[in-house]
């Protein structure tokens, strides 16, 4: 008998660090669909390339993947393994399947199931022989093929995540920036800050699109072209770096792993990562490139970024989900002990406010004076280091994560935000128009110890419309809320999401001038829909 799509194994509830998620609801075979789109090859027939992911425990050999047409028939495949789970309970994580098939229009939908294997294999090809040149002049798939967002979500390749079934106002709003940023930035190297292969896949596992699973698989490929594949880590060769235009290969904070991840979950392609690679591309973060080498945080001038120390995590974290070495967790463990360290114990003596206080000064790339120095933290470039120790607690359980969240999202309703009292009084309005009247913003340099005069004198000078960075300080404050106990401050948070929902308004999310905030918006904020989900069953 042919196999089945209803094949999938029932109700799964798996553990991930200490997170409780259930991965595949249940065996619904209107989840396992596959949908192949055309994407510039000719002919009828066309050769196929695409990753599946699953969840922990669900999936131990490969040859169990099949792919049926619309009659049931299992279609002969090669499918191979791509990546495995080192957390929740084991299994593979995500296969690469291949084959051949007729694409008589521009669409079709096929289905995939896991059953006992039936022996129709073929020989594999290289990935990279089923691509062809687009107009921008990358190589891209001949034949894209979705997966619907609920197995996809479900799956955990990105995390836990809520489908963007019916769409949220955060979809909106995501929608609307696309709009403009889906054209490829040939030249702007700037705009690939934050990571935009991440930004676009994560938002195609949500929704299923194709334009965006198109435009994730065109800046992966262009952006993997542009990392330097040789020479050893570190100035002066800077091997693993990434450059485009402006931006110098020696630059860490545009080294990113997690594509890697994601677009071997979801695409199959292996062709532009080896293990060297991922070890110069960590190597990068670890040394610091042009910068200094990634270590704790000693002495109150200590340069401190909470931008490229979220990032790193994060580089640190992919790279072990990648190959499960030993050395990448180390390096995550590493990592969680110097930013528990900072926040618990900072060298200032100044005591535990909930921030990763460093030096207004030498953060902005000025000399240190105690006299007159700022110590505080940016809030929306925390938001990294938060992304950074969420993807870490879903890959360690680290029990320090939760107490450093929980801090920081206390720190924030204390000291993060603009009271609209201050802003009355000081006669001046940093927000932009489009976020409202009731439109919330926090400090551009925030701090528990500096006068109001001071951060006002900073917003002033630097912190216009730093509500442009609300959309992604959702983030810190659903994973405080997530990890919270205490009822009041629960309470405090849900009154801060349902203000920041101001910030999904679309006339903002029109708004282009900077190309990389598509990237600093929407980068790891996915997940917030999944949050508020935990603490709102019916929360939109």
């Amino acid at each position: 008998m042919p196999a089945t799509a209803s094949s999938t194994a029932d109700r799964s509830v798996v553990q991930l660090g200490q997170v409780a998620v259930s991965a595949i609801a249940e065996a619904d075979s209107r989840w396992q669909t596959i949908t192949l789109h055309r994407h510039g090859a000719e002919g009828n027939t066309v050769a196929v390339t695409l990753g599946i992911p699953f969840p922990p425990h669900m999936l131990r050999d490969a040859r169990r993947v099949l792919i049926l047409d619309e009659q049931g028939q299992t279609i002969p495949t090669h499918v191979e393994a791509t990546l495995h789970w080192y957390v929740g309970g084991g299994g593979i994580r995500a296969v690469k399947v291949q084959f051949r098939t007729t694409l008589d229009g521009n669409t079709r939908t096929l289905r995939f199931a896991v059953g006992d294997p039936d022996g129709k294999t073929i020989d594999g090809w290289a990935y990279t022989d089923g691509l062809i040149k687009d107009a921008d002049g990358v190589l891209v798939p001949a034949v894209l093929a979705t997966l619907s967002p609920e197995w996809m979500s479900a799956s955990l390749i990105a995390g836990p995540q809520r489908p963007a079934v019916p769409k949220s106002a955060y979809d909106r709003y995501f929608a609307t920036q696309f709009r403009w940023a889906e054209a490829l930035p040939r030249e702007n190297g700037a705009a690939w800050l934050f990571d935009r292969p991440t930004t676009l896949f994560q938002q195609y596992v949500r929704t299923g699109r194709v334009d965006y699973l198109a435009a994730a698989t065109q800046s992966y490929r262009f952006y993997m072209d542009h990392i330097r594949r040789h020479g050893a880590p570190g100035w002066p060769l800077c091997g693993g770096g990434w450059s485009l235009g402006e931006v110098n290969v020696c630059d860490p904070k545009y080294v990113y792993i997690e594509p890697i991840l994601l677009a071997l979950g979801l695409t199959g392609d292996d062709s532009e990562h080896d293990a060297d690679l991922i070890q110069r591309m960590m190597g990068a973060w670890d040394t610091g490139g042009w910068s200094i080498p990634v270590g704790p945080y000693l002495k109150p001038d200590q340069l401190f970024t909470e931008r490229q120390t979220g990032l790193g995590l994060i580089a640190a974290v992919s790279a072990y989900e990648i190959t499960g070495e030993k050395r990448y967790l180390d390096g995550i463990k590493n990592r969680l002990g110097w930013l528990y360290q900072h926040q618990q114990h900072n060298p200032d003596g100044l005591g535990v406010d909930g921030s990763w206080r460093n030096s207004w000064q030498v953060h902005e790339g000025n000399d240190h004076n105690p006299a007159t120095d700022i110590r505080g933290s940016s809030p929306w470039m925390t938001e990294n280091i938060i992304d950074g120790l969420w993807h870490a607690w879903l890959a360690t359980g680290d029990k320090r994560i939760p107490v450093m969240i929980t801090a920081f999202g206390r720190y924030m309703e204390r000291h993060g935000w603009i009271d609209p009292k201050v802003m009355k009084e000081a006669g001046v309005d940093w927000r932009n128009p489009c976020s409202g009247p009731n439109g919330q913003i926090s400090w551009y340099w925030s701090s528990a110890h500096a006068t109001t005069q001071q951060l006002v004198a900073v917003q002033s000078s630097e912190g216009w419309y730093s509500d442009s960075h609300n959309v992604e300080m959702t983030l810190p404050v659903a994973a405080a809320r997530y990890f919270e106990t205490d009822p009041v401050q629960q309470k405090a948070l849900d009154r801060r999401l349902k203000l920041l929902s101001s910030s999904y308004d679309l006339d903002c999310a029109d708004g282009r001038a900077t190309p990389r905030r598509f990237n600093w918006n929407n980068r790891g904020v996915g997940v917030v829909q999944w949050f508020m989900q935990q603490s709102e069953p019916d929360a939109d």
